[in-house]
């Protein structure tokens, strides 16, 4: 639940005027605390202890000294290891109040979470790992948005990343199927219209070719006899999304009510 704790701990940290290498220092403070290590920390010479995306950036963008506007979005992507085990989330949340707030922009959030959690309500023994890309390639077709083909799911346990892959697009040649014991990542990337991507010369930071937005949500899944768990699942006490606030605060008052948000599809 480490991890679970620190993007919580990030999320508070969401607010205009914050840097994002600010939230970076709450990230690995917090993880250190909790008697971790930040993974992402010296992985292949990345610098920071954990991924901030903002707006148009897809995945990996290095936290800095750009302080966060009203109206952004903005991508979390927390990795600990504790306890010779590793474990890997990401949220995208929207930076500021909700009616400062796009509706282009939150409604891309929204549909980067309805595509994970219609991809994880396959997760059982059995499911092939190419289907959770034709459940997730299905919401975002229906919603005009790309699906990222360059980066995928994981598996995740003693190693980072390991098998196996689970791609998040439609069609894809994935091998293998889930079995009860499996441990792996579900993230997909999803973007305003193209799927893809343009790398930084960092190396790292991934952005749309078209310069739209980009949101994401990941989960670390294990596989159990008779579906899933949750190892990385939000809590009570977790932040509220976008859509979890009151229609008062703008938002949908759909907090913790994951059957209201996939009904919106």
């Amino acid at each position: 639940r480490l991890g679970r704790e620190v993007i919580d701990a990030a999320h508070r940290a969401v607010k205009p005027g914050v840097t994002t290498d600010e939230i970076d220092r709450v990230v690995h403070e917090v993880t250190v605390a909790g008697g971790g290590y930040p993974s992402p920390l010296n992985y292949y010479n990345f610098p920071k202890s954990c991924c901030t995306s903002v707006n148009e950036i897809i995945c990996h963008g290095i936290p800095d000294k750009r302080p966060l506007e009203e109206g952004d979005i903005v991508n979390v992507d927390i990795s600990v290891y504790r306890d010779g085990m590793h474990a890997d989330l990401n949220e995208t949340f929207v930076v500021g109040d909700n009616d400062k707030v796009s509706d282009e922009a939150k409604q891309i959030v929204l549909a980067a979470y309805q595509c994970l959690f219609k991809a994880i309500s396959l997760v059982k023994p059995g499911v092939r790992f190419r289907d959770f890309g034709d459940a997730i390639q299905s919401v975002a077709n229906r919603k005009g948005l790309g699906v990222t083909r360059t980066y995928c799911g994981h598996g995740i346990g003693e190693l980072f990343h390991c098998a196996p892959n689970i791609p998040h697009y439609a069609k894809n040649k994935a091998i293998g199927a889930a079995k009860v014991g499996h441990v792996f990542t579900i993230e997909p990337m999803i973007n305003g219209k193209s799927w893809r991507d343009v790398m930084w010369p960092d190396g790292w930071t991934a952005s749309t070719e078209d310069g739209r937005l980009s949101a994401q949500f990941e989960h670390t899944i294990l596989v159990t006899e008779d579906g899933y768990e949750l190892l990385t699942g939000r809590t009570p006490e977790s932040p509220p999304l976008w859509w979890e606030k009151s229609k008062e605060e703008g938002g949908l008052g759909l907090f913790g009510d994951l059957e209201g948000v996939m009904n919106l599809l």
